[in-house]
């Protein structure tokens, strides 16, 4: 039995089909059915509960672009897992308002339940710790939200800060230049965040001015910092000592938040990273948020979400293997091994 569904207007159908049906084509391909236009309507054919699934997307598409969102490639994506996730709902409501409105006049919103409750944290906390893997907004939502607060008089300037840690071979002394200039790769990012959230000429002009300031988190040391929106990137490539030294920055009508990806730690031992251990110190303090994203909220590519996946998969097997006994497969030392991962029920303010 076919299952259908009827567009109110041709918006509608461009919206779900896409240019020369791209967007059809794709539910087809990931969901595994045949969709044909007939009119007003389409009508899905398919195994039962993968018709379903395609209803749902279709009329998720529809209600976003009545709500003036576009349809792109990694939307549709995420509906399309959602609607096999049966969680379709936890994107409306993540979308429902924006952070802030970008340059081009365009809202940044929130893309998962996890960035929401994010996002949540960032405005009631006086200091937020986010643990996640690349492409989940640590950096870019936290950029947003200090906009938003910027604009709206809550703050008097941006302080975004990060360890100058080399990733790979390359070394700080064989750059060129002088130590501003040798450290100004390492703020790039930062930089990138600033210009997709301000504009490139607003943003060097809030730079110049001093509203925005990006520097090495080194040069936090000795400094009181007040009426300001701190952000500390790359948290997992600095000590605890030197993480401590960054909060204790935090001076009047002043909020912090410490991201970072703990599974890319650049120092030289793995345990000298900080991040991890400063977020269980401080879970539990009042006025202090600590949330961790994972998979699901990476917002990028799709290719860097299934990266994230296969990466999560190897790192669990390589943590049950060595707890197993030599010469004893099947066998766990100290009985059996539970690999603990974050669901967004636990992504609750604390």
């Amino acid at each position: 039995m076919q299952q259908s569904f009827i567009f109110k207007s041709l918006k509608e159908q461009q919206g779900v089909f896409g240019t020369q049906d791209i967007w059809a084509r794709k539910i087809e391909k990931e969901l595994g059915v045949t969709l044909s236009l007939r009119g007003d309507q389409v009508e899905i054919s398919g195994d039962e509960s993968h018709k379903a699934m395609a209803r749902d997307v279709i009329k998720a598409m529809v209600q976003l672009v009545n709500q003036g969102e576009e349809i792109r490639e990694d939307l549709l994506e995420r509906l399309i897992e959602d609607s096999q996730e049966g969680d379709l709902e936890g994107l409306f409501k993540a979308m429902e308002s924006a952070v802030t409105l970008n340059y081009k006049g365009l809202p940044i919103k929130c893309k998962t339940f996890g960035q929401q409750n994010y996002v949540a944290m960032l405005k009631e906390k006086a200091v937020t710790i986010c643990i996640g893997p690349a492409g989940t907004g640590k950096t870019y939502l936290a950029v947003a939200q200090a906009a938003q607060e910027l604009k709206e008089g809550l703050i008097e300037r941006i302080i975004m800060s990060r360890p100058a840690i080399e990733a790979g071979e390359e070394r700080l002394g064989f750059l060129p230049g002088d130590l501003a200039q040798k450290v100004d790769p390492y703020l790039r990012p930062l930089y990138d965040a600033l210009r997709d959230v301000f504009g490139q000429e607003r943003a060097d002009k809030l730079r110049e001015n001093g509203t925005v300031e990006v520097a090495p988190l080194a040069y936090m040391r000795g400094r009181t910092l007040n009426h300001a929106r701190i952000i500390i990137d790359e948290g997992q490539n600095a000590s605890l000592s030197t993480l401590k030294m960054a909060l204790t920055r935090l001076g009047e009508d002043s909020r912090m938040v410490l991201t970072g990806d703990v599974t890319q730690i650049d120092l030289p031992k793995v345990s000298d990273s900080g991040l991890s251990r400063c977020a269980d110190i401080l879970r539990g303090v009042e006025g202090i948020g600590v949330i961790h994203l994972n998979n699901r909220d990476v917002v990028r590519n799709k290719i860097v979400k299934d990266i994230v996946k296969a990466f999560e998969k190897e790192e669990s097997r390589q943590a049950e293997k060595r707890n197993m006994r030599p010469g004893e497969p099947g066998k766990r030392r100290g009985g059996p091994i539970f690999v603990k991962e974050t669901s967004h029920d636990n992504n609750h303010l604390l």
